[in-house]
């Protein structure tokens, strides 16, 4: 029997401790851009496309005729008008762009959802999980790769419990989702931020000294000469890091370390979108006005089409 994929994906931590790699390693979760296009509406609408859209998506919209696009952005808008009253508000707007931006997230979870609803009712239990993850591995005391498979399912049953919101056991997609990628998701942060002190904290204090900060990232592994990294890194630590000046740091310092508030991009793109589409100004977006600027949300052959006349000019 072979280790599971999933397996692998909730040890990394694991892994990470474990290993000792030369090259620098780095803990610090970013959100990721939006879209790889320079955000220049005086020139096209590409990025806001991504945005909204996902990057995959929004190509698809560039084959649709205007009439086609118009259609079926207005039962996108259905989709982000959650509570249903008719507008989308910037924090609709803000929830979908970052949905948008998970796709990928979401689809490696549909791969691997039906290996664990092993009975097909459509949610995920705890013991339907521990059962096709860790089976035969628990009855191994002594397993050949040197991993201890009981503290790893009880890590994995903490993190499932915080990721199950309604306390039963049972993970719909959306916590199962939680439980697999917990860094994309606010109610999961401090079991990021645990799990990753546990994984670093040598010598079990409940804190992270420079030595245990500098010894996750970097082995010395016979060489005397530290990178040039490895130095700005102490440096790092004692003049950032540890803000309280301690010599350690918390847990509140070790999450402002690898989560940190980054610019919301997605929110900055929800409040550009309101702002340009808003067209009686009362903060809220109709269906209407959404779909009359189309074109800023989504692509068509016709806004590709003058996109490829302006490249035509240039050339």
């Amino acid at each position: 029997m072979e280790l599971r994929p999933v397996i692998v994906y909730l040890t990394l931590c694991v892994v990470y401790a474990i290993s000792k790699p030369t090259e620098k390693k780095d803990r610090i979760h970013h959100d990721s851009k939006l879209s790889e296009k320079e955000h220049d509406d005086g020139e096209n609408f590409d990025y806001d496309h991504d945005a909204f859209l996902g990057a995959e998506t929004a190509k698809t919209f560039d084959q649709l005729t205007p009439e086609e696009s118009k259609e079926r952005l207005g039962m996108i808008v259905d989709k982000i008008d959650d509570d249903n009253d008719g507008f989308v508000t910037e924090e609709e707007l803000k929830t979908w762009i970052k949905k948008a931006q998970k796709k990928y997230i979401y689809e490696n979870v549909d791969r691997q959802w039906k290996d664990f609803d092993t009975n097909n009712d459509g949610v995920i239990s705890w013991e339907e999980y521990k059962n096709v993850t860790y089976g035969t591995y628990l009855d191994d005391p002594d397993p050949e790769d040197g991993f201890n498979y009981k503290q790893m399912m009880m890590r994995d049953e903490r993190r499932f419990k915080i990721a199950d919101q309604d306390g039963d056991l049972i993970a719909n997609k959306e916590e199962f989702t939680a439980f697999l990628h917990p860094e994309e998701y606010d109610y999961m942060k401090d079991i990021v931020v645990l799990e990753a002190m546990e994984d670093i904290d040598k010598n079990g204090d409940g804190f992270i000294d420079l030595e245990e900060y500098i010894g996750d990232m970097y082995s010395h592994d016979g060489d005397p000469q530290e990178p040039e990294w490895v130095k700005t890194e102490r440096e790092q630590f004692v003049e950032f890091r540890d803000k309280n000046k301690d010599g350690k740091m918390d847990k509140e310092e070790t999450k402002d370390w690898i989560l940190p508030s980054d610019y919301d991009h997605a929110e900055a793109e929800a409040k550009h979108l309101v702002y340009e589409s808003d067209t009686d100004k009362d903060g809220k977006l109709t269906k209407e006005e959404i779909v009359d600027k189309y074109d800023l949300f989504v692509g068509s052959q016709a806004t590709d089409f003058g996109e490829a006349l302006v490249r035509h000019d240039e050339f």
